[in-house]
């Protein structure tokens, strides 16, 4: 068992990356549990905080053309207030603190340049503790998965 997870939980993992909705009468069939087992293993997966199950949304599709991420570098020991404060922004998708020459990642899905433009100069650039930050503009999304980490858990076991 690898960080709270077994192979079994693995298996279950990867049916429910493919199809958060796939029954779990269906996935027991495939992992040789019974439906009861399936869904006590992802009870627990979920309480214990190793599995969300979402949906995600193609935010083009849905007419928000613009995605970025933005990297910020901030004055030192403001990097998690900052990163706090980020996150609770309602176009900001994803907040990361980094190594290198910036201190937070950002990913941001907007309608279009100008409502970038406006996340990026009145609320991320007016936060206290922001000295810079750099912005790359999507220009075409090749591949966003959700299946990455059980991947690599999955294969470091199988060495």
């Amino acid at each position: 068992m690898r960080g709270g997870i077994d192979e079994t939980d693995l298996r279950i993992i990867r049916h429910l990356q493919a199809d958060g909705r796939r029954p779990f009468a269906e996935i027991a069939r495939d992992v040789h549990l019974s439906e009861g087992a399936v869904r006590q293993r992802v009870a627990r997966l979920r309480r214990d905080g190793l599995l969300d199950i979402v949906g995600v949304v193609d935010p083009v599709a849905l007419g928000l053309g613009v995605m970025a991420t933005v990297g910020i570098r901030v004055h030192a020991r403001s990097a998690q207030e900052v990163a706090r404060r980020i996150a609770e922004l309602p176009d900001v998708t994803q907040v990361a603190l980094v190594t290198g020459s910036i201190d937070i990642l950002a990913e941001v899905v907007c309608a279009d340049g100008d409502h970038l433009l406006r996340v990026l100069s009145e609320d991320i650039a007016r936060l206290p503790g922001v000295e810079r930050a750099e912005t790359f503009v999507f220009l075409r999304l090749v591949k966003r998965t959700t299946g990455a980490a059980a991947d690599l858990l999955g294969s470091r076991s199988a060495r």
